[in-house]
Parts: structure tokens; C-alpha cells; sequence
């Protein structure tokens, strides 16, 4: 149900190759620092989105969705559950076009309301993992 093929598909291939990742750092032993990677071999954008607004991977942070200065197309969240709601209200509000909860980050409100705004959303699923298997 939350990381139904035909969707994460779309969101892969179709809805734009602009990413906000929030949570990303410059830590490269956190997991957000490895699927940002994947993702930018992939052909994706990467934008870090984390209170520090490092440089990661070559791109320009942001410390929040709002302070990013051009659209993103979609937003990787890799926050934990208890936070996860917050930011994907904040996706909503910036105009992604969709919402991907990382592996473990499952808040079903969230899927709710981010459904209920008409985005795309996976939930409790990894890119970096999903994107080989469609090539």
C-alpha cells in the first residue's frame, strides 16, 4: 500500500529530477549521505535540506523547505517518524509534486493528508534501493 510499484515508478520517472533530501549533512556514515548519491548518479538534482545547510555531494543546503529558493519535485525524508508529518505538511505547502518517507519513517496521517493534496507519496520505502530495479 505505501510503496505500491506503479507510484513509485511515476515518482521515479516522471514527476521531475529535483530532490530536497532533508536530513541530509555532510556526515557520510548517515544513510541520507549514501541515497543522495545513488540518487545524483541516477540523474536527480539533489538539494540538502538540514539546520546546518552544508554543502553536500556539490549542492547548496537549505535549512528548511521555505528557505530553498526554486521548486523541488520531490521530498526525501529522512527524519524520523515523529517529524516526518511536519515536513511532508511542509512538501504540501511548497508545491512538491511528491513525498517519499524513508525506510522506517511511516506516519499514516501524514499519508492522509499529503493524499488528501493530491502529491504522490511512498512511504517506508528507499530510492536508492527502488531505482536500479526500473533500468
Amino acid at each position: 500500500m505505501y510503496g505500491d510499484p506503479s507510484t513509485i515508478r511515476k515518482i521515479l520517472t516522471e514527476l521531475g529530477d529535483t530532490w530536497a533530501v532533508v536530513g541530509l549533512s555532510g556526515n557520510e556514515q548517515r544513510a541520507a549521505h549514501g541515497v543522495a548519491g545513488v540518487l545524483q548518479r541516477y540523474g536527480k538534482r539533489i538539494v540538502p535540506v538540514h539546520p546546518k545547510a552544508e554543502t553536500v555531494h556539490g549542492e547548496q543546503g537549505y535549512p528548511s523547505l521555505a528557505a530553498i529558493p526554486f521548486p523541488v519535485d520531490v521530498v526525501d525524508v529522512f527524519v524520523n517518524s515523529e517529524q516526518a508529518g511536519g515536513i511532508a505538511d511542509e512538501a504540501v505547502a511548497v508545491g512538491a509534486k511528491a513525498v517519499w518517507f524513508q525506510l522506517g519513517v511511516v506516519d499514516e496521517a501524514a499519508w492522509d493528508r499529503v493524499h488528501e493534496s493530491g502529491l504522490a507519496m511512498v512511504m517506508d520505502r528507499c530510492p536508492a534501493i527502488e531505482i536500479p530495479r526500473l533500468r
